[in-house]
């Protein structure tokens, strides 16, 4: 077997163990690139002509079908982390503004800073807000237009004060002796 033959093997050998372990789809294509070399060296081409055959070939995968290739595979690709907060709501726990530099939300039993899409808007606590995007660690919201509908017309939901363990046991313990 000839340097270059194994050259090659090698080569293809990493680039798919690479592409397995990275899932990046990016190796793949000088897999393909080495493929058609190693076929090159069984041929006993010039090198210079394995090496043009590896690199046009690599690169003609690579810009080719890569566009296609991610495009197939993200389709289903479930949002994680920040990205699955986009398109949720979150209600108000601080009041939002953004002249001030001050608001809160809380989302999934987290709180986080927010801010307004609309630099002239306060958001009062109690609002439920949709979230639009992220900007390191806050979150732009804008009011959800639906709950502004209801609010508006005096359906205002009622959000409980927050209470302290000591005061719910006293709460319990009222309700028990009557």
């Amino acid at each position: 077997m000839s340097e270059m033959l194994i050259f090659w093997l090698v080569l293809l050998i990493v680039a798919i163990v690479v592409e397995v372990l990275t899932m990046g789809l990016t190796t793949i294509w000088f897999a393909g690139g080495a493929l058609v070399a190693i076929l090159a060296a069984m041929l006993h081409l010039p090198i210079w002509l394995q090496i043009i055959l590896f690199a046009g070939v690599s690169l003609t995968l690579l810009f080719f079908t890569r566009p296609v290739a991610v495009k197939y595979f993200n389709r289903d690709r479930i949002k994680t982390n920040v990205e699955s907060m986009v398109g949720r709501q979150a209600v108000v726990t601080g009041e939002i503004d953004n002249i001030q530099g001050i608001g809160q939300v809380t989302l999934s039993g987290q709180e986080w800073s927010a801010r307004s899409t609309d630099e002239k808007v306060r958001i009062p606590v109690g609002s439920v807000v949709n979230i639009v995007s992220v900007s390191g660690v806050k979150l732009i919201v804008r009011p959800d237009e639906q709950m502004q509908k209801l609010n508006l017309q005096g359906e205002k939901e009622q959000i409980p004060e927050p209470v302290s363990v000591l005061q719910m046991e006293e709460m319990e313990s009222r309700d028990q002796e009557q």
